[in-house]
């Protein structure tokens, strides 16, 4: 990048972070807005009492998506032992859409997937001033980057804290999640990847509205295998990935207090003033490492002079 590609690059990204600031209340509060869903989008009911932590959705996903290789294979399962700040489970990143997670609770060890869970009403795209999110009718959570500015207003207001944050390109802003395959497979009425390959048919897909019935028969058919909640079917509004399970979910690593009102209705006045806060602090960092990057451009070419 020339002397005065790098000088028109910083002034537009400081002059960008300061007009978005300066709009971000109004249009938060448009982006604000009651989402529904739809009546008879798709979804993905998992029974965790099927799973054996095979890791095979979890390599199905990086194929799909063309994601790098992960750190370890997927046939390495030692990531179960691995624990990130503060003691957390394994999340999802830029490199890795999915997860699959051991806990162990009262009934011995159960393995949990985890990914974006598409809620109906989503937290991430109310609260978009950009409107980089958009539900599709099928059922999906998608992102556009094209739009994106990089302020991460999602990241706080995901009540899963999903979106992951891509950090390998400071001046390429990159929010990275699991789109449950929407542009390759679910778009097309097939399946997300990582339920066709799952080879215990942990995952059930069909419309939402059949799952939750699916959901609540097994439940009364097995009444001491399974807690009695459909995890998903109403929390945060309701999200098309829906769970089973045997034990109480937050010995799974589930938030159970989140209520069944979407998010943003608790959240709306603070996220109001998020993207004052969040749209500058990008410039201000893009501004600083590329800087930062022709100081040390301009030191290596003294040095080269020298010698």
């Amino acid at each position: 990048m020339s002397e005065m590609d790098r000088r028109k690059f910083l002034k537009g990204s400081l002059a960008g972070g300061v007009v978005a600031a300066a709009t971000g209340v109004g249009a938060k509060a448009e982006a604000a807005r009651t989402f529904e869903g739809y009546a008879d989008s798709m979804g993905v009911l998992v029974d965790l009492t099927k799973c054996v932590g095979c890791r095979s959705c979890e390599a199905a996903c990086n194929k799909e998506q063309g994601l790098p290789a992960p750190d370890k294979p997927f046939d390495d399962f030692s990531v179960f032992d691995e624990h990130g700040h503060g003691g957390l489970k394994r999340r999802t990143s830029e490199k890795a859409y999915t997860v699959v997670n051991r806990y162990e609770t009262d009934k011995g060890p159960v393995f949990r997937k985890f990914q974006c869970n598409h809620c109906n009403e989503p937290a991430c795209l109310t609260s978009c001033f950009v409107n980089a999110y958009t539900k599709t009718r099928e059922g999906a959570v998608i992102y556009n980057p094209k739009v994106c500015v990089g302020c991460r207003t999602c990241m706080i207001a995901c009540p899963f804290y999903v979106p992951a944050y891509s950090y390998s390109s400071p001046i390429n802003p990159i929010i990275k999640k699991c789109i449950m395959c929407y542009d390759t497979r679910l778009k097309f009425g097939k399946p997300p990847a990582c339920v066709e390959a799952c080879p215990q048919e942990v995952m059930t897909f069909g419309k939402r509205k059949d799952l939750i019935k699916i959901g609540h028969q097994k439940i009364r058919s097995e009444p001491d295998k399974y807690i009695d909640h459909v995890y998903g079917e109403n929390e945060v509004g309701g999200t098309s990935w829906m769970y089973l399970s045997s034990v109480p979910f937050e010995q799974v690593g589930f938030s159970t207090h989140l209520g069944n009102q979407p998010i943003l209705n608790y959240v709306k006045d603070f996220l109001a003033i998020v993207p004052m806060v969040l749209c500058i602090w990008p410039a201000l960092f893009t501004g600083f490492h590329l800087l930062a990057h022709r100081k040390e451009a301009r030191k290596a070419e003294e040095e080269k002079s020298e010698k």
